[in-house]
């Protein structure tokens, strides 16, 4: 079976996943880490992203971005990947590759999806972007997406609020939905949502088809 174009639509969030090769690890250490974010930060200047929130773990990078064009989230991924893999492999005497393939995506809907993806990533147990948005340093890459603002009237409201949510979780459904769109390079939405997108991207289905063997009428 073809695998399809990957799913990426301009002015929408995108729930990335970037998993290490055959699992192995990423980073080492700390160091590994600031310097895998300051190539994410100069690739998001470099490909005009918004920088949403990031999670860092030992074998996986999860990222919320949205990009401005079609090629951007490519081009901002590939460039992280080859700056932070030749600087890995320079400091820890490696060669070869470091990801596992093709990084994925899933388009988010704006709304109760966009603040969900939000929380997970910032919910990952890994190195995050959570102190951003909780009352640590603020980090002037990230950009809060409009559900953040509307926690509350003023940051320390703010804060609060999002701190309480990343202690409740987000609901299984939801998360489920939100993962197998970013593992499948679908959409995570509402009927609604994914039924406004399809003008704009005519090629392709943006969800799974329901399971199921299609049905033969008898004769």
């Amino acid at each position: 079976m073809a695998r399809l174009p990957r799913l990426v639509i301009p002015g929408h969030a995108h729930y990335v996943v970037q998993r290490g090769h055959n699992g192995q690890p990423v980073f080492a250490d700390e160091a590994d880490r600031r310097s895998f974010l300051v190539c994410l930060r100069e690739a998001v200047r470099d490909n005009a992203l918004a920088l949403h929130a990031y999670a860092l773990n030992d074998a996986d990078v999860h990222l919320l971005v949205t990009p401005p064009d079609e090629g951007a989230l490519s081009r901002a991924i590939q460039q992280v990947g080859r700056r932070y893999v030749s600087a890995y492999n320079r400091r820890h005497a490696r060669r070869g590759t470091l990801w596992d393939g093709r990084f994925r995506c899933g388009v988010v809907e704006p709304g109760p999806h966009r603040l969900a993806a939000l929380l997970l990533v910032d919910g990952q147990p890994g190195q995050t972007s959570a102190a951003h948005r909780t009352g640590g340093t603020r980090e002037a890459a990230i950009e809060d997406p409009a559900e953040f603002w509307l926690l509350g009237n003023t940051p320390f409201d703010r804060e609060a609020a999002y701190r309480t949510l990343l202690v409740q979780g987000v609901a299984p459904a939801m998360a489920e939905a939100i993962a197998r769109a970013a593992a499948g390079g679908w959409v995570a939405g509402s009927a609604r949502f994914v039924h406004s997108l399809g003008d704009s991207v005519p090629a392709r289905h943006l969800q799974p088809r329901p399971a199921g063997r299609k049905r033969v009428r008898a004769g």
